[in-house]
């Protein structure tokens, strides 16, 4: 929840400037402002390499769901990508697997790209929980999906332990936690669709640990947070992830 609409476009409009040079066939860059701000942003992206997503929806088209925002909204505004269950959601406002998993679907209905996020809490980690909590996240969130549905999506790792508390995950963890999920696509799959589904890190990513991060072997991105908050910062963190990927 940070942006104005004045605010947001500013933001974009920086990094469009920064990045107008990059090889758009190195990365995907992709801003997920708030709804207020995404039809005025996607006009900013326009002939550009960076796409517009949401940072989150509903899985009806229309109705009486007075404050919610349907899937076909999205597309009108411009979104080619949603975030679907991310951890601020799961703790504050009662998303759960099943929700997620009727979100998924209806984003891939309207086709938008959905950003799954999994991971576990301090409580679930320091539990021992975290492979469980993954279980769950990912077994009931992809419930249903088909092998074309599931090469639609992208995962998004956010140890929720690591996020504003002081604690940082190493790329070792990162990549542990990573080849855990992506086995678990591979049994739920296949070994070709768990390696073509993109598996995003998203804990406290900044420019100084980008590099490192995207040096895994089974972390294949980046879902940023404060960093992408100033122009400089996420410049940084996408040029970087360039430089790893040549």
């Amino acid at each position: 929840m940070y942006k104005t609409i004045t605010e947001a476009i500013e933001l974009v409009t920086g990094l469009k400037r920064e990045l107008y040079k990059l090889d758009n066939q190195a990365v995907e860059v992709v801003v997920c402002p708030p709804f207020t701000a995404l039809s005025e942003v996607s006009e900013v992206t326009d002939d550009s390499i960076i796409q517009l997503g949401a940072q989150n929806v509903y899985w009806q088209d229309e109705g009486a769901f007075t404050g919610e925002i349907s899937p076909k909204m999205l597309k009108d505004a411009g979104c080619k990508f949603v975030i679907i269950g991310h951890s601020e959601r799961r703790q504050n406002f009662g998303e759960t697997s099943e929700t997620v998993n009727k979100k998924i679907k209806a984003a891939l209905a309207a086709d938008l790209t959905p950003i799954v996020c999994v991971g576990e809490t301090l409580k679930e980690r320091e539990g021992g929980l975290t492979f469980k909590v993954l279980d769950e996240h990912v077994g009931n969130g992809l419930k249903g999906l088909s092998e074309d549905d599931a090469l639609k999506i992208v995962i998004a790792y956010e140890p929720v332990w690591a996020i504003g508390t002081g604690k940082t995950a190493t790329p070792q963890q990162a990549q542990e936690v990573h080849k855990y999920i992506r086995d678990l696509l591979k049994k739920e799959y296949n070994e070709d669709t768990a390696n073509s589904i993109r598996i995003q890190y998203g804990g406290s990513v900044k420019p100084e640990n980008i590099i490192e991060l995207m040096k895994q072997p089974d972390v294949d991105g980046a879902l940023v947070g404060g960093a992408s908050l100033a122009v400089e910062s996420f410049v940084q963190i996408v040029k970087k992830s360039c430089e790893v990927l040549k």
